[in-house]
């Protein structure tokens, strides 16, 4: 019986999210990230410290616990990776090495409402950079173009980038002179949700004026593809210092990614993540043609999570909604995969006496990375062939009475000598290849 929201994907599929998992590892750790795995049960009051989450959390309940245990109800699974991470920091940090670049992939849960590319149960694909006291702004700028090089290598929609900076907000509405600066930032990171006039009453609702929340509006309608932003805010006549720090530094983020990859990133005002530890920049990704399905790589700039006492370690992270992306995808039917198996050689069987000889055939094969099965049962070549064509596996191979063996193309009909020490097939054969159409 399948179960809303916990999806099991058929075997291409599973193959096609194993080669976007592959593809973020090999790329997070040409830039320096080093892979980690934190557990998937937190207590709840360290869950809880991202925010009005509760709702969400998926508490343990142990069916048969003895008397004399520590109740369970206290744990949660983890519903993202980085409040986990920002636990794990404070707890290892004897032993890392800061600045500290972390990957992680993994499942997480979450107790929201299932839908299209919406799960809970669902695979994220974090990196994150976080330092002792302090850390540069550099940062900022720099994950946008890892998620760049990431998603570039796969057979997925172009992305945007949409970038904003939380001192900008607050800034901008303590210049206005709103007292309560991050109910506002929440009130407008609903604009597209509830529209302006949904806004406007939120935000009157804790004591906004219309003129302010005109204001506020008109910040949230500008987006520009670089660091014409800064002029544009400027001309809205607001002053703040928070507000000034904020645009250097969302402009620093703009005209990097500008330089590497124009049209990447757009500096987006209105975008604002209802999460209360983002302190700087906050980012949200976009497939092109699947805006209106939201965003499938998000993450920010935090300076307060990770800390306790005297220990500080700021951090700024991004991460991959695996299961996010690939549900839009599969549910347009929008990518593909080859084969069906990995498979790329299945060797015939003429009688079953011949399967030890077989089978040191396959071992040499797979020894030089070519995935082989043995034939399931001897039977006419004709139907090995044809479990070969339903299974989509490219290659037969058969063994000759001397010795000199021969491997078919069964698309082409076309049948070579080979020796199991030195034959490679085509180089689009060896793997599975995924591909991709979007209309």
């Amino acid at each position: 019986m399948a179960l809303s929201g916990f999806p099991e994907w058929l075997p291409p599929q599973r193959m096609i999210e194993q080669a976007v998992i592959d593809r973020a590892r090999r790329v997070f750790e040409l830039y320096g990230f080093s892979p980690l795995e934190t557990r998937s049960v937190e207590p709840l009051d360290t869950l809880l410290k991202k925010g009005e989450t509760s709702k969400e959390v998926y508490l343990l309940r142990r069916l048969q616990a003895d008397s004399d245990d520590v109740s369970d109800s206290t744990l949660g699974l983890h519903f993202d990776l980085t409040v986990p991470f920002a636990r794990y920091v404070l707890e290892h940090a004897g032993k890392l090495q800061f600045p500290f670049r972390r990957y992680q992939i993994q499942k997480c849960w979450r107790g929201e409402r299932p839908q299209e590319g919406r799960y809970r149960e669902f695979l994220q694909a974090d990196i994150d950079i976080v330092d002792r006291d302090t850390l540069p702004s550099h940062y900022e700028a720099e994950l946008p173009l890892i998620i760049a090089d990431v998603l570039s290598g796969l057979p997925v929609p172009p992305i945007r980038i949409q970038v904003n900076n939380r001192k900008v907000l607050a800034g901008f509405y303590r210049g206005l002179g709103v007292e309560d600066t991050e109910a506002a930032v929440r009130a407008v990171d609903k604009l597209d949700k509830i529209g302006p006039d949904g806004v406007t009453k939120e935000l009157a609702s804790i004591g906004v004026s219309e003129k302010q929340a005109e204001l506020a509006l008109r910040l949230a309608e500008i987006s520009t593809p670089d660091g014409s932003f800064v002029d544009l805010v400027q001309k809205l006549g607001v002053k703040d210092d928070l507000l000034d720090e904020g645009l250097a530094e969302l402009s620093n983020v703009v005209e990097t990614a500008r330089a590497h990859a124009p049209g990447l990133c757009y500096a987006e005002l209105k975008i604002a993540r209802g999460l209360d530890y983002y302190t700087g920049t906050v980012y949200e990704t976009q497939m092109l043609g699947y805006e209106k399905a939201g965003s499938i790589c998000s993450g920010g700039r935090y300076d307060n999570l990770a800390s306790s006492g005297k220990d500080r370690f700021p951090g700024v992270g991004i991460s991959i909604g695996i299961s996010r992306m690939l549900g839009l995808l599969f549910g347009q039917n929008a990518l593909t995969v080859s084969r069906d198996v990995p498979t790329c050689v299945v060797i015939a069987l003429a009688a079953e006496q011949d399967r030890p000889a077989a089978n040191l055939t396959a071992a040499k094969l797979r020894a030089r990375g070519i995935a082989t099965e043995v034939a399931p049962s001897a039977a006419k070549f004709g139907k090995q062939i044809k479990y070969a064509e339903r299974r989509g596996i490219p290659f037969v191979w058969f063994a000759g009475a001397d010795g000199s063996d021969t491997v078919k193309d069964i698309r082409s009909g076309e049948q070579v000598p080979a020796a199991a020490e030195t034959w490679l097939p085509a180089e689009g054969d060896l793997v599975p290849v995924i591909g991709g159409s979007f209309g």
